[in-house]
């Protein structure tokens, strides 16, 4: 795989989960990584401590994803650090809701679109004037996206939701010579997921997948690296199934 050194990196949500996973796979390539939190300040300072014990280029920022100048003020914060030049965005923050079609309300909808939908779009938007020829959006998917998924509707219609955005931000910004493509775990133990915490959960990952193994975060940060990388620069517009061959 091709080294990240000398490009910078922002990674959204990268206090925990897929998003920690991803900021230290990216500093192990080279990259200096934004980490960005919205509420685990402890966290972002555990995630930037171990990139800078092992000898990377790491600091936090924070901003709140929810709200709908969030991501306006967390570009502006990026800019200031970063100049004119950010080589990769990790549009990892996100937030999930099991909920049947009776049982979602009109908060938890609302909420749902807000971080996982809103707040990358506008994230995108006000980056790209520090985004030039060789920059790589990585935009985080699910499997959900394209099958049924326990009681996930609304969940499953922002990542639906993100797979639409990839392939219209793929086309649109592909002239400038900025890839933007999307991973789509299967179930990951992650915080997050409340699949993996029983053993009825685990037994229906495991039965769902052709590898027999609950994923860890690790598995999807390679294929975040990846995409984000040289090695992949012919690839956009793509949302790449990381779910151990689940739902085939």
């Amino acid at each position: 795989m091709s080294s990240l050194a000398g490009k910078t990196a922002l990674v959204t949500g990268a206090s925990r989960g897929i998003g920690r996973a991803s900021a230290l796979a990216l500093a192990k390539a080279g990259a200096q990584v934004l980490v960005h939190y919205s509420s685990g300040e402890q966290a972002a300072d555990a995630v930037v401590a171990e990139i800078r014990a092992a000898g990377g280029n790491a600091q936090k920022i924070a901003a709140d994803l929810r709200a709908a100048d969030g991501p306006h003020s967390l570009a502006q914060r990026v800019r200031a650090v970063v100049g004119h030049r950010l080589d990769i965005l990790v549009a990892n923050a996100g937030i999930s809701k099991a909920a049947s079609i009776e049982d979602t309300t009109v908060e938890d909808f609302d909420n749902l679109f807000a971080v996982n939908v809103r707040a990358p779009f506008f994230l995108v938007q006000q980056l790209l004037p520090v985004m030039c020829k060789g920059s790589s959006v990585v935009m985080l998917s699910s499997l959900a996206a394209r099958a049924s998924l326990g009681t996930l509707p609304a969940y499953a219609a922002t990542k639906g939701a993100v797979d639409t955005l990839v392939r219209h931000f793929a086309t649109a910004l592909g002239a400038r010579g900025i890839r933007v493509n999307a991973v789509a775990p299967g179930v990951v133990d992650t915080e997050m997921s409340s699949f993996t915490k029983t053993e009825a959960g685990r037994d229906a990952a495991l039965g769902m997948q052709a590898l027999k193994r609950v994923a860890q975060p690790d598995d999807i940060a390679g294929a975040v690296v990846f995409l984000a990388s040289d090695a992949a620069r012919w690839v956009t517009g793509d949302t790449l199934s990381v779910d151990g061959g689940s739902r085939l």
